[in-house]
């Protein structure tokens, strides 16, 4: 997202930055600690390995992740949460508490 034309209203912003399920999900493994793509791929089995490489990038080029590249053969690549990214923890931490809450939550019949 550019930064001259981020819209005015800042949940608008930030649903923007978190456009897709996969980058949230993303964010949720990265806040236990850095990763290599295998392991995130790991843990979200249904997205796809383009789809996993799109939102890696698109969260590395908003600044909310770090890639680290180790010149190794085979290459070794870690990604981490940068300092913004890490800022997103109470926004995953509401989702999961209201996600619990929803579920226990009597569901109005069809």
């Amino acid at each position: 997202m550019e930064h001259n034309q981020l819209p005015e209203c800042p949940v608008e912003v930030t649903l923007g930055l978190l456009s897709s399920k996969w980058k949230i999900l993303i964010i949720r493994e990265l806040l236990t600690g850095t990763k290599r793509f295998s392991e995130i791929k790991r843990t979200l089995p249904d997205v796809t390995q383009k789809m996993l490489t799109q939102s890696l990038r698109g969260l590395e080029e908003d600044g909310l992740i770090e890639r680290k590249v180790y010149p190794v053969v085979p290459p070794k690549v870690e990604y981490s949460l940068s300092e913004l990214g890490w800022r997103l923890s109470p926004v995953i931490d509401t989702m999961r508490t209201f996600g619990t809450q929803y579920r226990q939550f009597e569901q109005p019949s069809s």
